[in-house]
């Protein structure tokens, strides 16, 4: 028999469930991972209903994620999360900085303090920029000084060259 261009593949047939199959709960379909859990869950909650209904509030608060409620695991080094209640809370406590943190504090303190330092010309970077300064502003003035005199030789030649 003639399949044409493309080859269905094996993987792309569907299978349809009849609604008789669907109703007398018979279909052929694989069943999900979350099905089977469901039902898997709903078989010990009813015989913890017969027992007594505090346990079964227990079991929903420490109902866990993933792999962990399937294996049982005794780890020395798991530390349980503790719930606070909001009435225990010590609102005067402060929480202690990483090390992190704290160091990044102190390094903004020293830096803030060297930065005044540097405004009031304590520090040696600042001394030595002020002489600097002072330096550039006598050869800018020394130099303006010679520029005016330059200028007034000039004009007095000027003025001998008319007469």
């Amino acid at each position: 028999m003639g399949r044409g261009k493309y080859k269905s593949k094996p993987t792309g047939r569907r299978q349809f469930s009849t609604p008789e199959d669907l109703l007398a709960g018979t279909s052929n379909r694989p069943r999900t991972f979350r099905q089977k859990e469901a039902e898997h869950e709903e078989e010990p909650k009813e015989v913890s209903e017969d027992e007594s209904g505090e346990e079964s509030e227990e079991e929903e608060a420490t109902k866990s994620k993933g792999t962990q409620g399937i294996i049982e695991i005794e780890n020395p080094n798991l530390v349980k999360p503790k719930s606070l209640k909001a009435r225990d809370v010590d609102v005067g406590k402060t929480t202690e900085l990483s090390r992190r943190e704290r160091e990044e504090i102190e390094k903004q303190r020293a830096h803030e303090r060297y930065m005044r330092l540097q405004e009031q010309g304590k520090t040696e970077q600042a001394r030595k920029d002020l002489e600097r300064l002072a330096l550039i502003r006598q050869q800018r003035a020394e130099a303006a000084k010679k520029r005016e005199e330059e200028k007034a030789a000039k004009e007095q030649k000027k003025a001998e060259a008319r007469k």
